[in-house]
């Protein structure tokens, strides 16, 4: 069958219009929203000597934000469904920037604990909730390539904000601040600045875009009507059944493996490289290679799920090359085999992530998408607990990295295996079988 785009000129136009107005901030407001989540990384090369914090409670205080964004992760995603996504984006941002600033003022470990808790509630919804806007405005047959764009931003998150947050930790004194302070301050006021533009810029749903033809607002309209209806017809729609259906745990439990990467490293790479007796700009600078290559990666591999209407290998394959590389970077040795297997491990996860949440999307609508969604995102995001702080503890005990690395890439390796065993819904453009 053709594609509907190819079919129907004025959908085609709509969904282009809606990716140039909606994409670009969205991607910014992720690149910001990555920033403040793992910059802690970041500062943690001077303000653990400053504060005295061990590997493992800095470990459990950049894990512990998932605490408070799990446990608010399927009620914010239905308020979102109930107010709309303009004003709720807006008050996740608002709210957040406000925290991520008060991060300067941490002076212990109790109040390191509390803030990066608060962060986590501040936060709590905007992934998912930005996920199941998504789902609003793109059909199934576009999706990958626009969540990868969109997930894009969490690599090119680091790739700016690696050499911005070492120049910013050499502020160190300016003002009779640390630099580790002038770190969360500079990076957590975009997040309150975006969220007022939020607004102006962000529109609910297709049908209230004024900046959209009205034929353009009725084809949008409805294709995402009749991709709705076939979802139900093939998936959930109720809430209940969304958050108890096992296709819908094992997401949950593919993506709590995926997670376990994704953090395990984001929040321990700055020390891994930083473990060369490199300085805090050449780490920034370092840094931002893997991420870079990611970013393409991305981009690249989710126009091939689409182009190909395959998810599960190109879930699989790239995650199966993150457990290798991650494998690797654990007897690497000097910094440049280091370098490249990292870059590897950092581009096979990030790849496998927009094919990935084609999967739930597929497979929820309604009541059940905006639960459903977020219930998935919270039960990977607990690795975002686990992960750093098993990570933590691997290496307080051992010295070294190397047994943190294999943890990552067993978690990986069986990511790989789980998805490689998940049947995808049908989609609406297939024949019944």
């Amino acid at each position: 069958m053709e594609r509907q785009t190819g079919e129907a000129p004025a959908l085609a136009s709509a969904i282009r219009k809606a990716a140039i107005r909606l994409i670009p901030f969205l991607c910014l407001a992720y690149t910001v929203n990555f920033l403040d989540r793992v910059n802690v990384g970041f500062a943690a090369l001077s303000m653990n000597e400053d504060l005295r914090f061990s590997p493992s409670v800095y470990g459990f205080g950049a894990g512990v934000f998932f605490i408070g964004y799990i446990l608010f992760e399927i009620p914010s995603n239905l308020a979102l469904r109930r107010f709309g996504a303009r004003i709720w984006i807006a008050r996740i941002m608002i709210s957040w920037g406000i925290v991520a600033c008060a991060m300067a003022l941490v002076h212990s470990e109790m109040s390191f604990y509390v803030t990066r808790a608060l962060l986590g509630i501040a936060e709590a919804g905007f992934f998912p909730g930005i996920i199941l806007y998504l789902t609003f405005w793109f059909p199934a047959e576009v999706r990958a390539r626009i969540v990868a764009v969109f997930m894009a931003s969490v690599p090119l998150a680091t790739v700016i904000g690696g050499p911005l947050s070492g120049a910013l930790l050499e502020m160190h004194g300016i003002l009779g601040f640390k630099g580790w302070q002038w770190l969360f301050v500079i990076q957590g006021l975009p997040a309150i600045i975006l969220g007022l533009l939020a607004l102006k810029v962000l529109t609910n749903r297709p049908e209230e875009a004024t900046w959209l033809t009205s034929e353009e607002r009725t084809a949008l309209s409805e294709a995402i009507a009749r991709e709705s209806k076939h979802t139900e017809s093939v998936g959930y729609a109720d809430l209940r059944a969304a958050l108890t259906r096992p296709r819908v745990l094992a997401l949950g439990c593919l993506y709590f493996l995926m997670v376990i990467g994704l953090y395990g490293i984001g929040f321990w790479m700055p020390q891994v490289i930083g473990g060369f007796g490199l300085g805090s700009l050449a780490v920034g600078f370092l840094i931002a290679i893997p991420y870079l290559f990611a970013a393409i990666a991305m981009v690249l591999w989710g126009r091939h799920s689409d182009h190909r209407s395959e998810r599960r290998w190109h879930i699989a394959l790239p995650l199966f090359l993150a457990a290798a590389s991650f494998a690797w970077t654990a007897y690497s040795g000097p910094l440049i085999p280091t370098m490249v297997a990292l870059t590897l491990a950092t581009l096979g996860l990030y790849a496998a992530f927009a094919p990935f949440w084609t999967l739930p999307t597929a497979l929820l609508t309604g009541a059940g998408a905006a639960a459903g969604i977020a219930l998935v995102n919270s039960m990977g995001n607990a690795a975002g607990f686990a992960g750093p702080y098993v990570v933590g503890i691997l290496k307080e005990a051992t010295g070294s990295f190397s047994a943190a690395m294999l943890f990552i890439a067993a978690a990986a390796a069986l990511g790989g295996l789980m998805a490689l065993s998940f049947r995808e819904p049908r989609s609406s453009t297939q024949s019944p079988a």
